[in-house]
Parts: structure tokens; sequence; C-alpha cells
């Protein structure tokens, strides 16, 4: 086979999948509202089967589920006939996903769920199907062929099923407002979590914070800088935060005085330094660097001086 030919094989699998794709919004209705409403209101959790390679899929819509806002758990078809029916409550909503809807696995566990009286949705491929007709809701996805040259192995109606998944999930964060914040909250460790849970307090050490007082000299603020090796110290008169001395600073002052180390600090602070709260974003400390164009902050809680942020702690933090 050339190249060529895969050039037109592979158009040929894309536009298959859109054909389905696009066949699939004639079929999402009112029955979808109302599958939608049940999700989102339901005391349990969202049981997600299936069997073969409609349980991997299956897994991936579970996974989702629970990354944006809807409790959910996977449960193989299979397993479920052995044991794993347990897991499952009253309070839970089932989506069974299944292209036929009538293999023996698929038939016999329906019945068992129906004995115990729980909410099954469907997805498949199959309205006449027996999942399709003893399920109390389906959401049917019309597949006319595979992308596979043999119509088996399972391709577009595996798309049509994430896609299913997908949108079942995008509803449900909608209704349930789920913004970023909440994403940040359920993904701690990725970088957009980061970003949105990382305040400023997080980023420093409260044990290290460098401070001279007022009426102190301008060599006792650079021996300040060198031993706590945050690039900056804070000047402070009675506690209150009144000024910040930075390595800029220092170079600055020593290129413009002869007896720059004698100089009292109440003569060269004129004015009260950038500060941020501790409970600030640290994304947002680092935009307030990069406009003032600036690389330490003051950092308080209560208005007090909680420690120095230095614009290194961010870029280490990943952020």
């Amino acid at each position: 086979m050339n190249i060529n030919k895969s050039i037109e094989i592979s158009k040929q699998v894309i536009d298959i999948q859109i054909d389905a794709i696009n066949k699939l919004k004639e079929f999402i209705n009112s029955d979808f509202e109302k599958i939608i409403a049940q999700l989102s209101k339901i005391k349990g959790r969202i049981i997600v089967t299936g069997i073969g390679k409609s349980a991997i899929i299956g897994m991936k819509i579970s996974s989702t589920l629970n990354s944006t806002g809807s409790p959910s758990i996977f449960m193989h078809g299979s397993d479920a006939l052995h044991g794993d029916l347990g897991t499952i409550t009253k309070n839970d909503t089932l989506i069974y996903i299944s292209k036929s809807g009538n293999n023996s696995d698929t038939i016999e566990l329906i019945n068992n769920l129906n004995k115990r009286k729980i909410d099954v949705i469907a997805i498949t491929a199959n309205e006449s199907s027996y999942l399709a007709k003893n399920s109390k809701y389906t959401i049917y996805t019309p597949i006319e062929k595979e992308a596979c040259p043999n119509n088996l192995a399972p391709t577009t109606s595996s798309v049509i099923q994430l896609l299913v998944g997908d949108i079942i999930a995008i509803c449900l964060m909608t209704m349930k407002n789920f913004d970023e914040k909440s994403f940040a909250n359920f993904h701690p460790a990725g970088s957009l979590g980061k970003k949105l849970t990382t305040t400023t307090e997080d980023l420093i050490n409260t044990e290290i914070k460098p401070s001279v007082e007022i009426n102190s000299k301008f060599i006792d603020a650079v021996n300040e800088i060198s031993s706590k090796m945050l690039g900056a110290t804070a000047v402070l008169k009675n506690e209150k935060i009144v000024g910040i001395i930075t390595d800029g600073d220092v170079r600055r002052i020593l290129e413009k005085n002869d007896d720059p180390l004698n100089i009292i600090l109440s003569e060269i602070i004129l004015k009260p330094p950038k500060t941020v709260k501790h409970s600030m974003l640290a994304v947002d400390a680092l935009q307030i660097m990069n406009d003032n164009k600036i690389t330490n902050l003051i950092v308080t809680k209560n208005n007090k001086y909680l420690g120095m942020l230095h614009i290194h702690d961010i870029i280490n933090a990943g952020l």
C-alpha cells in the first residue's frame, strides 16, 4: 500500500465518523433533557458499565464524570454478574453502553438490575434491542457502518459512545456551575490546579522574614539581605511595614552616595512598598511583579508581615 492510499483511507475514516456525529445530533432531544435532569439530581453515583470495547469507553466516561464534578464509578459488565452488583445502591443510576444491546451478558445483567429497581440509561446503536426496551431511558447512537473496512472492529461506534459520555459530562458540569476553581480542586496536581489553588502563603518561608527597623543604617539592610538570601528586606516601624530595600536598591544607593553604608533608612524610604495578602493566588502576584518590573513582594496576613515572596519562588513552583 502506497502513501497516497493511506491518505485516502485516513480521510474516509474521518468522513465516516463525521457523518455518524452529524446523525447523532438528530437524536439529542427532549428525552435527553430528561436524562440530564435525572443525573443532575441523583443522591448516589453514576455507575457506568459495558462489556468488551464498550467497557473501555465506559472507564473513560466514568473518569470524565468524576473529574467534572459528577461522582461515578466504573463497573465491568461481566464482573457485575459475579459479585460487583453489590456496589450499586437504589440511589445510583446506571449507564449501560452496548452497541448491539442484545448479547447474553447484557440481557442477564439488565434483568438483575430491573429486579433491584435500578434506573438504567442505555447507550446503544440498536433501538429495538433488549437493552433499549428494558431501560428507563435510551440514547440512540445511529451507526450505519464502522470505519473498519470489514464493518467489524468497533471504531465509529466507540467514537460516538465516547462523544455521548462527553456530552453528558459537559451538560452536568454546566448545570452544577462547575467552574475553573472547582476543576482545580479535583486536579490539584495539574498545572491548572496549581495556578488556581497555590497562594502566596504556600510559597513563602514564614521562618525566614528579612526585616530591619526604619532607624537602622543602610549597612544593616545590606547584611539582612545577604544573610536571608531572598533578594530584599522589609523595613519596619513599630512592626508596621513602611518600606522595602531590594538588591536593585542596594546597587543604586551604592552608586549614588559617597558614604552609603551609614545612611539611615528613614532618609531613603519615601513611600510604602507593594504588599499582597497571604490568600492571593501566586499567579496573580506574578502578574503584579511583571507589571511593575519587580522581583519581590511582601506578603501580609491580617495586615502583619508574614514573609517575603521572590519571583523565583513562583517559577520554581511551576507556575
